[in-house]
């Protein structure tokens, strides 16, 4: 895809370019600045107190976790990126289903209210909504020219609901996969459908049990407003969705001569994509949702570049500031969310970067543009937005980023995985910083997640920019630290100053990552996506392209 810029007054875009004085303390060029600890330390304390509340995107904890991220900027002595503010201001839309009106989903002659073997959620763009339609099962409902599939290959979907199976083939590199299991309601929408219904696989269930996805149904529904005032989505034509199990399932299938433990069972069979067919019962959602906004923002600052060649081309390191707020039906006297590692680790990180580079006494050839954004949480919304709202002054380009988000900071890490280092020239350049600070660079340890989809830096992928997202690896203790916190403290309340946090590998990380930032800055080629990648030949089919070595 084309990179998009945003034009300021030629006076803005001006001031970008001059640098500003050093600040106090600026280390002699050429000498790698001082990461302190303790500095670590004390922004993960602030950020993650209990006064913010945990940081939910659209509360007053978020925005004093933002106001404390700019004051930082500003203190360091960067640019704003937005005129005359830190911020760059994000509205959310928070769709919730009404009480007063429970949603349903006729099968044929049949009724399943929400949650009995049925899972609709709210839906901001329409809160009064009736739809009707035919449906027709597609198998998984993927398709991709370059992967030689297309499940609605034969299938008519104009003006009806796509039935889908929930996830990817067994057997698909996870990656792609986790890619195009994202991206059904895209592939509907584009065959003419205008809903979506995912049945979901025996190999999903054993992740996710169906009483975890029939809950989250009731969640709020969080997207951001655009211009006119409608909640985004991606896919506007898809206007019906929902998830089905069991008797509902059976009722959408009846009549077709296939059953639903057949289906699951196929699917269970590596490289097996069930084929579609035209169902008989039609389906009908009924749903009444109530939508509110809430402000919030991102947090942004720039540091100029120096290269007058180079200093257009902008490197963007992020971290997602939000995190889970207050436990509304918590019983004990600890309600809040605090988030330390989540993401608190990632923005103090960020900040020690940012100073690393402010007081390192040589600016880097490329602008290095830094964000700490919202809403990641609700859906990788606020880097969704700023990808898509760029604020790069005029002729400015975006050629890469690295995303910093949950690194386990509990024990002397050895190795640092850069999840997409595979995909761009961006891999060897992590490699070659981190061996200069004496850490290896690990291949993907958790394939089977596909993380490489599932962070902030991924709204810049699908934008076509190359990206990575780094974590503390799991040579030595590593594996079992990351494994005993997704287990025990993740998305938990336990998630907190408390952890054992080794304040030594906290600035060890933050040195691993400036110096992986002055490389990409300072590089003479900006990054480039490797000749054949999936991603970039999806998202940046005319790019110029390397060949992987």
């Amino acid at each position: 895809m084309r990179l998009r810029s945003f034009a300021f007054a030629s006076t803005f875009a001006l001031a970008l370019a001059t640098p500003g004085p050093a600040p106090a303390g600026t280390a002699p060029a050429g000498t790698a600045p001082a990461i302190s600890a303790e500095g670590i330390r004390a922004d993960i304390g602030f950020l993650a107190d209990d006064l913010l509340e945990g940081r939910d995107a659209g509360t007053r904890g978020y925005d004093i976790a933002a106001r404390y991220v700019a004051a930082r900027f500003e203190t360091l002595g960067l640019r704003q990126a937005v005129a005359d503010s830190w911020y760059q201001p994000v509205t959310l839309a928070v769709a919730r289903l009404d009480k007063g009106a429970a949603p349903s989903m006729d099968i044929g002659s049949r009724r399943f209210a929400n949650g009995d073997d049925v899972a609709v959620g709210a839906f901001g763009r329409e809160p009064r909504q009736s739809i009707e339609a035919q449906a027709v099962f597609v198998g998984y409902g993927l398709k991709s020219g370059r992967e030689k599939i297309d499940d609605y290959a034969g299938l008519d979907l104009r003006g009806k609901f796509a039935v889908a199976l929930s996830g990817s083939p067994v057997g698909m590199p996870s990656e792609i996969g986790a890619h195009l299991a994202a991206e059904k309601a895209l592939a509907a929408q584009q065959a003419g459908a205008i809903g979506l219904i995912t049945i979901p696989t025996t190999g999903y269930l054993r992740r996710t049990p169906w009483e975890k996805l029939r809950d989250r149904a009731q969640h709020p529904t969080v997207s951001w407003l655009e211009k006119d005032g409608q909640p985004y989505v991606r896919t506007p034509g898809i206007r019906g969705t929902g998830t089905v199990t069991g008797a509902a399932a059976d009722a959408l299938l009846a009549g077709s001569g296939r059953s639903l433990a057949a289906i699951r069972a196929e699917a269970e069979k590596k490289g097996v994509r069930p084929k579609g067919f035209a169902l008989k019962p039609g389906i009908r959602i009924d749903r009444t949702s109530t939508v509110e906004t809430a402000p919030s923002r991102n947090v942004l600052a720039v540091l100029p570049g120096s290269d007058p060649a180079l200093a257009r081309e902008y490197v963007l390191l992020m971290a997602h500031l939000d995190h889970l707020g207050v436990k509304e039906d918590g019983k004990g006297p600890d309600r809040v969310y605090n988030g330390a590692m989540d993401n608190a680790s990632g923005v103090a990180t960020l900040l020690a970067v940012a100073k690393a580079f402010a007081e390192s006494g040589e600016r880097p050839k490329r602008s290095i543009l830094f964000a700490a954004v919202t809403a990641e949480e609700d859906g990788l919304l606020g880097s969704q937005y700023l990808a898509r709202n760029p604020v790069l002054p005029a002729g400015g380009k975006l050629v890469g980023v690295v995303n910093l988000d949950m690194p386990i900071l509990t024990y002397d890490f050895q190795d640092v995985i850069a999840f997409g280092a595979d995909h761009s020239t961006l891999g060897p350049i992590v490699e070659k910083a981190a061996k200069a600070e004496g850490v290896s660079l690990s291949p993907d340890p958790l394939p089977a997640e596909g993380l490489f989809t599932r962070s902030d830096h991924y709204r810049f992928v699908q934008e076509g920019v190359p990206a990575v997202f780094l974590m503390t690896g799991f040579a030595g203790p590593g594996k079992e630290a990351f494994e005993h916190f997704l287990k025990t403290d993740y998305h938990q309340l336990s998630d907190q100053m408390s952890l054992p946090f080794n304040w030594g590998a906290a600035a060890k990380f933050a040195k691993v990552n400036y110096a992986i930032a002055r490389e990409i800055a300072d590089e003479p080629q900006a990054p480039l996506w490797y000749k054949g990648d999936f991603f970039g030949d999806a998202f940046a089919p005319d790019a110029p392209k390397a060949v992987k070595r």
